[in-house]
């Protein structure tokens, strides 16, 4: 059985993981200039940076509840977020060239005394 306590640890470490996921797929599609790189970027970094947050929030910090089966771990702790955060990412938010930017400092005058 599940305590209420174990039930907001696993809360807690779903959030975080979603929350990666989905900034760091933001990142890269911010950042890197070609279609694809951004899409090899978030497949393949962002589920070990999802692994290393579920090893310390479950591991270090002891957090959630016993899974039972390192299976159940991946697809609800690793797999679940990461679908969410890119879902967010890609569906929720505008498209980075959509997204107009303030003039660089460049164009502005500087005074200097």
């Amino acid at each position: 059985m599940v305590t209420p306590l174990e039930a907001v640890g696993l809360a807690v470490i779903l959030l975080v993981n979603t929350a990666v996921a989905a900034l760091a797929t933001r990142f890269f599609r911010v950042r890197l200039q070609t279609s694809w790189g951004s899409v090899v970027y978030t497949a393949l970094l962002v589920p070990l940076l999802l692994l290393v947050s579920t090893l310390v929030f479950g591991g270090v910090v002891r957090l959630g509840p016993d899974l039972g089966s390192p299976t159940a771990v991946v697809a609800l702790t690793i797999a679940g977020p990461l679908a969410v955060g890119i879902a967010f990412d890609y569906f929720w938010m505008p498209a980075p060239e959509d997204v107009s930017l303030p003039e660089t400092g460049e164009s502005r005058s500087v005074r200097r005394d």
